[in-house]
C-alpha cells in the first residue's frame, strides 16, 4: 500500500514519507495515518470504488471551515479518490467538561443560518447520497429528502420490508401532527456520533465527517441520543444556550431519528428495523 500511494503523498506534501498506519473508522474506502519523515502527520483517505466520492467530504470540511468556528481538519489535498486532511489530537472519550465546550461549539454552529432549508450541493451520510434541494418549508424537506428518501433507498437495496415501507409513508402524511416549522435554518454537523468527534484535555479538538445541511437543530441533538454521543452534562449546558423546545423529548427526538436509523439500515442491514418499528407503534402508524 504504501508503495502505491508514496509517490502521489511525497508530491501533495513535498516531503519523503516514513510511513502509513491504517485506521479505523469511515464508511467511504480505506483510511490511514501519514508520517513524514519532518515529523507532520495526516489522515489520509483513499476511496478505491467505481463512484469515488471523496471530494464532497473534502467540500463539507471546507464549508465548515468557512462558515463556522467549528474545530475541524484543514484540508490539505482534495479529490474523489483521495483526500488528505490534518491529523488531530484526541480521542472519543468525553469528561463532563468536554460535553460542556461540545454544547457550546454546537450552540454556535446552530446559529449560523440560511434563507432555506437544504444546501447548496448535495452531500454524503456514511458514504451514501444526502440529497439538499433548497426548500422552504423543513416538514416538506424532512418528509420528501430525509425520510421518505432513505426509506425508498433502503427498500430498493431489500433491507426495508415493504411493509414498513408503507407505515413510513403513511406517517410522512402525518408529520404536521408532530412537527412544527422551527424558528430558522440552521447548520448542523448532521453526524455527530462519538466516534466523529475528538477530545483532548477535557476540550473537543475535532469534529470529523461532517454530512451538513441546514436544518431543524433538533434532528442533530436526536442523533446525539441515538447514540449516546454526549450525556446530562451537554443537554443541560446546550439548553442554557439556544434552549430545547417543549416536545422534543416526548416525540420529536424518536421522529427525528427514523432518519439515521433508515440510513443504518441501508448500511448494515436489518438489525436496525426494530427499532424503526418501535417508533411507528408508539406513534401509533
Amino acid at each position: 500500500m504504501i508503495h502505491s500511494l508514496q509517490p502521489k503523498l511525497e508530491s501533495i506534501l513535498r516531503t519523503p514519507l516514513l510511513r502509513l498506519q491504517p485506521l479505523s473508522g469511515g464508511c467511504v474506502g480505506e483510511v490511514y495515518r501519514a508520517v513524514f519523515n519532518d515529523g507532520r502527520s495526516f489522515v489520509v483517505k483513499v476511496d478505491r470504488s467505481s463512484t469515488p466520492m471523496l471530494e464532497q467530504e473534502g467540500w463539507m470540511l471546507q464549508y465548515l471551515a468557512t462558515h463556522s468556528k467549528l474545530p475541524i481538519p484543514d484540508v490539505i489535498h482534495s479529490e474523489p479518490t483521495l483526500l488528505v486532511i490534518s491529523f488531530l489530537p484526541g480521542a472519543s472519550n468525553f469528561s463532563e467538561q468536554s460535553e460542556i465546550h461540545a454544547a457550546e461549539l454546537l450552540a454556535e454552529l446552530h446559529h449560523i443560518t440560511a434563507p432555506q432549508f437544504g444546501l447548496e450541493e448535495d452531500t454524503l451520510i456514511g458514504g451514501l447520497h444526502q440529497p439538499n434541494p433548497w426548500t422552504t418549508s423543513w416538514i416538506q424537506f424532512f418528509r420528501e429528502h430525509r425520510l421518505l428518501y432513505m426509506a425508498r433507498v433502503a427498500y430498493d437495496a431489500g433491507q426495508l420490508p415493504e411493509s414498513l415501507l408503507k407505515r413510513l409513508e403513511k406517517l410522512s402524511c402525518r408529520l404536521e401532527a408532530w412537527l412544527d416549522e422551527p424558528p430558522h435554518p440552521a447548520l448542523i454537523h448532521g453526524d455527530v456520533w462519538s466516534g466523529n468527534v475528538l477530545a483532548d484535555r477535557h476540550r473537543i479538538t475535532g469534529f470529523l465527517d461532517p454530512a451538513i445541511y441546514y436544518a431543524d437543530p433538533e434532528i442533530e441533538l436526536a442523533f446525539i441520543t441515538l447514540f449516546h454521543t454526549f450525556g446530562e452534562a451537554f443537554f443541560q449546558h446546550y439548553n442554557e444556550l439556544n434552549g430545547i423546545r417543549p416536545g422534543f423529548w416526548d416525540i420529536r427526538r424518536d421522529l427525528y431519528n427514523l432518519y439515521p436509523l433508515l440510513v443504518h439500515v441501508r448500511l448494515f442491514g436489518r438489525g436496525y428495523l426494530a427499532s424503526v418499528q418501535r417508533i411507528l407503534d408508539r406513534l401509533g402508524v
